[in-house]
């Protein structure tokens, strides 16, 4: 599937709930029901990702079918990375929050829109993950180490460059 990114506006964000309510069950379903528990992402952490123009949108005409946010610039959870290291100590950009409705590509089409956004990407995700894991490994991203977030959840870390 052939998917058209652009970035979130306020008045997507009823189909940008639906999205995420999707991913959640997807995740559920898959065996990671802890990552997002059943409210994550947060209205709030949406507006202002819409607000700071950092959340993108992966559409097929008019119809959401995946989110993430793309954030330059570092990233405070990034700065120590435990059991490892990144690969390289240049900018770089962050995908976050990355969601989709079970439709297929969304993850390739994602990281090949960020490929025209710069060459260095990082990423994490829970170790109960598997279906972000495989994704990572297909599209070659390296495992660096360990990260913790703002609450102390630990969180598997990853880079890719292009």
């Amino acid at each position: 599937m052939s998917y058209f990114v652009r970035k979130a506006v306020p008045e997507d964000l009823p189909g940008l709930l639906e999205i995420y309510a999707a991913a959640r069950k997807i995740m559920v379903k898959s065996g990671n029901p802890n990552q997002w528990g059943s409210t994550n992402p947060p209205v709030e952490t949406l507006v202002t990702d819409i607000e700071k123009g950092q959340l993108y949108l992966l559409l097929e005409g008019d119809v959401i079918h995946g989110a993430f946010a793309l954030i330059a610039g570092e990233d405070p959870t990034y700065r120590v990375i435990y059991e490892g290291g990144w690969s390289r100590e240049v900018p770089y950009h962050t995908i976050h929050r990355l969601a989709g409705d079970g439709s297929g590509g969304i993850f390739a089409a994602c990281i090949a829109y960020c490929r025209t956004r710069g060459n260095y990407l990082r990423i994490d995700t829970h170790r109960e993950n598997k279906i972000m894991l495989h994704c990572l490994e297909k599209a070659g991203f390296t495992r660096c180490g360990i990260i913790y977030l703002a609450n102390g959840d630990p969180r598997i870390a990853f880079d890719l460059e292009f």
